[in-house]
């Protein structure tokens, strides 16, 4: 089987179930809080000066590090599934060549990872725009600033998507999958700046920032290699678990 048809036919098996539905139903409903907080938040004087700049705004919008975290859990789920339902069995006998199926599982999943964090940070610019006219602040972030909240939040799927899934293969089970993603991307960051400081610039949140244009602790480029490095570490981890054993 082609390449191409083994990422489509990984595809189907995402779009045909309930569980996107699920996914996209959070992303509307984090929309709906970021506009309310438009609307009705204030600071502690009782002030809106959280959305009074265009970088208030961007920070305000940046949905990166939320479309990392959503998409981690999306990224196990869907993985971790295959080996609990026994569908991933049928793949590996169209596909005997093990790093071809998971190489085209994690492909589809990282896709539908990036298609997440689009549609949520599109969602969450919509939300704030139309909460805006609300208040006596306009719609300040650049053309250019909406396009990198939005690329970034899509790159941002896409890595905590591919993260998910090497740690679904890893653990094979939905439930041990998701509080493996959520001590990746939740639990162990704080932890590991605990215990050194340093490390504050490379945790997941800090460098969705980055790439979003929120903050500039680290460059552009080396954010995003590090975000990939979070990405690809379980998802080779989980390419050489599966080549290592027994499906079921």
């Amino acid at each position: 089987m082609t390449w191409a048809r083994l990422v489509r036919a990984e595809l189907r098996k995402l779009t045909s179930t309930k569980m996107p539905w699920a996914f996209l139903a959070v992303l509307v409903a984090i929309a709906a809080i970021n506009a309310v907080a438009v609307v009705f938040g204030t600071d502690m004087d009782g002030s809106k000066t959280f959305i009074a700049t265009a970088d208030d705004q961007r920070s305000l919008m940046a949905f990166a590090a939320n479309a990392m975290m959503i998409a981690g859990l999306f990224g196990a789920i869907a993985v971790a599934r295959e080996y609990g339902h026994g569908t991933v069995v049928p793949t590996f006998l169209v596909e005997p060549r093990r790093t071809r199926a998971v190489g085209a599982q994690f492909t589809s999943v990282s896709l539908g990872g990036a298609v997440f964090g689009f549609v949520g940070a599109a969602l969450t610019v919509a939300a704030v725009a139309i909460a805006l006219p609300a208040t006596e602040y306009g719609f300040l972030v650049s053309a250019g600033g909406v396009t990198r909240v939005i690329t970034a939040s899509a790159f941002a799927g896409a890595a905590g998507a591919l993260l998910g899934a090497g740690i679904g293969a890893l653990v094979r089970n939905a439930g041990g999958a998701v509080t493996g993603a959520v001590i990746v991307l939740i639990v162990a960051p704080p932890l590991i700046v605990q215990l050194t400081a340093n490390a504050a610039s490379w945790i997941p949140n800090t460098l969705n920032t980055v790439v979003s244009g929120v903050t500039s602790e680290v460059g552009v480029g080396a954010a995003i290699a590090a975000l990939a490095a979070w990405a690809l570490v379980p998802a080779v981890a989980g390419l050489v678990a599966v080549q290592r054993r027994d499906v079921v």
